[in-house]
């Protein structure tokens, strides 16, 4: 699989990357998962924190252990999300993006996943009240003790991300390399947790011209485009909320029609995959399959490529029919 640079790695990041928010708990099925994810091609692991209440780590930890590869796998790990109760609710009124809540939860990390260092360290949300200052410096520490090779973000808007690389370029320190926000064809009508990040079309702009990376979560808009869902089935709420408008059954349909001619194999969620990862900036799509026939079939989307006149009619942005 062809991947994409990022400042600071030495090896380049696979296109699609498995996120582990959802990794079983049972060695098995979780090992498995992983195996099959490295046999396709995929090099790259996106987890936090907060996942499983840290079962994630553990097991991500146990495979590469287990493996002896983490030399061939890229992590990209999270922390400072706010508060989560023992129910599982958020409350975004509790924040933990400061650089004493984040340290704890970057070496805590460091010691579920059995590794002395992580490639790419990412602010899993924002808190505009913490000046960058404090953000950037704390970073800085720990990639200079070798915790951390890079850092990035998660959830922030571009200009705090301009406001934290202007402060690095002013101290010699190393900038933010990678941006994951929401993207994906079908867009947002509101956000499905506080604090979260969905980017419109000026954000996009603004990767074009500043070529940051963009690694998108929910890159398949959380299953819209499985075909599980239509206008009638309104069985799951945040679907609804998030994502049921007129102009985003329309880009189905449009990822429909597309996916029949390119071929029987296809399927609109292909084409959605695919719309993420041809774009005029470098991107890649964490994917969260549930099973391992989910996994292989997300990298079906691979074989495929969309011109950017296909991408801007699945986007609503060109009308004539194809």
């Amino acid at each position: 699989m062809k991947g994409i640079e990022v400042p600071g790695l030495d090896k380049a990041v696979s296109r699609l990357i498995l996120g582990t928010s959802g990794l079983s708990t049972d060695p098995q099925a979780a090992f498995e998962m992983l195996d099959t994810f490295v046999e396709l091609g995929g090099n790259t692991l996106d987890t936090a924190h907060l996942y499983n209440r840290g079962a994630s780590e553990r097991m991500i930890g146990k495979w590469m252990q287990a493996r002896q590869n983490r030399d061939q796998i890229t992590i990209v790990d999270k922390g400072g999300h706010h508060f989560v109760a023992e129910d599982g609710t958020h409350d975004a009124s509790v924040k933990r993006v400061n650089a004493k809540e984040i340290t704890r939860d970057l070496m805590e990390s460091l010691e579920r996943l059995q590794v002395e260092y992580i490639d790419v360290y990412v602010l899993h949300r924002d808190d505009t009240s913490v000046p960058v200052s404090e953000l950037m410096d704390m970073l800085e520490e720990h990639i200079q003790a070798g915790r951390i090779k890079r850092a990035g973000v998660s959830n922030w808007s571009y200009g705090r991300i301009e406001e934290a690389n202007r402060y690095a370029d002013q101290k010699g320190y190393k900038r933010l390399v990678l941006n994951s926000p929401s993207f994906s064809l079908a867009k947002a009508n509101e956000p499905r947790w506080p604090g979260t990040v969905y980017i419109d079309k000026d954000y996009e702009n603004w990767h074009v011209r500043t070529q940051m990376p963009l690694f998108s979560w929910a890159s398949q808009a959380t299953g819209f485009f499985t075909g599980r869902f239509s206008p009638e089935v309104k069985t799951n709420a945040d679907i609804v909320r998030v994502y049921y408008s007129q102009d985003n059954w329309e880009r189905y349909r449009r990822a429909e029609a597309l996916a029949k001619q390119k071929g029987s194999q296809y399927t609109p969620n292909h084409i959605a995959l695919c719309y993420v990862l041809h774009q005029p900036f470098p991107t890649c799509a964490v994917i969260g399959p549930q099973t391992v026939a989910e996994l292989r079939d997300c990298f079906t989307a691979l074989q495929l490529s969309l011109s950017p006149d296909e991408c801007k009619w699945l986007n609503l942005e060109l009308n004539e029919e194809r």
